[in-house]
């Protein structure tokens, strides 16, 4: 298999991941939490609300309320990510109709939160895992870390407090709860599929291009890039070790950067438990 058929091969499970991840998704809103009167967080969540509120289709409405953060997010992150992201969204939205003419197959409020958490988080988490969102909220969040000192996580649950505190006003304050409840239930499993939807990560890159690859980070990623010179023992060649650390959310980006670099690459990926100072930079006008 050649380099381009293997890329090829990669793009095409990725997708087939993602439809999978959007399906599981779009199953647990419509079969499980919406029958049971509660929502998803983020834009998806601000949707739900719309529909209940004056009516429409669900999928056409959240697809709409998505649109504007595919075209942010092509801006500053990068055309594989808007793909992959308007991809799942399509998928999700088309998926939300066919399952509205379903029955539910939950209707206990105690299990409906458990195990549409569950369902959701597996998910969404499938095509995180695969570099796109399911929730323009998400691409908000990866703009505001770059820019200050807020976690993904952070900044995607500090928008959640208002979407739930103003589902209180449609649903009633016990199931805006609930919903909260599924929210923390369904993060953690995120947490799991994805291993981490904001753990920061350490990587570690070889190669003998450090210069463009360092540029492409910094320009789609806003990462800061330490070059350290290095020697190959057997090719007894000159050397760029890259060292950067991003989030759990950025590291597809930054296989997509190394997968389109010429350069020949090693990279590898570590787990950092905390990280003092500034790691983000301007990109110099």
């Amino acid at each position: 298999m050649s380099e381009s058929q293997f890329l090829n091969f990669k793009f095409f499970f990725s997708m087939v991941v993602i439809v999978i991840g959007s399906i599981i998704a779009s199953a647990a809103l419509e079969l499980i939490l919406i029958p049971n009167l509660m929502i998803d967080g983020g834009i998806n969540g601000i949707g739900i609300i719309i529909n209940k509120l004056f009516g429409g289709s669900l999928g056409l409405t959240v697809f709409i309320l998505n649109l504007p953060f595919l075209v942010l997010g092509y801006s500053w992150i990068g055309n594989k990510f808007v793909v992959k992201s308007g991809f799942s969204m399509a998928v999700f939205s088309l998926f939300l109709e066919i399952f509205n003419k379903f029955n539910p197959i939950i209707d206990d409020t105690l299990l409906a939160t458990v195990y549409g958490g569950i369902a959701l988080g597996i998910g969404v988490g499938l095509i995180i895992k695969e570099g796109g969102c399911l929730d323009g909220t998400e691409v908000v969040a990866v703009l505001v870390n770059r820019k200050g000192s807020l976690t993904v996580g952070q900044v995607v649950f500090i928008f959640n407090i208002f979407i739930y505190g103003a589902a209180i006003s449609v649903f009633g304050p016990e199931r805006a709860l609930y919903s909260l409840l599924t929210y923390f239930i369904s993060y953690k499993v995120i947490d799991f599929v994805s291993d981490g939807l904001n753990s920061a990560k350490a990587i570690f890159i070889i190669t003998n291009n450090g210069k463009e690859i360092s540029r492409e980070v910094l320009k789609r990623l806003g990462r800061t890039v330490t070059v350290i010179s290095g020697e190959g023992i057997i090719s007894h060649g000159n050397k760029k070790v890259l060292y950067t650390v991003v989030t759990r959310f950025e590291v597809p980006i930054l296989k997509d950067i190394l997968d389109e670099s010429k350069a020949s690459s090693f990279a590898t990926v570590m787990d950092v438990s905390e990280i003092i100072g500034n790691h983000i930079k301007k990109i110099p006008d």
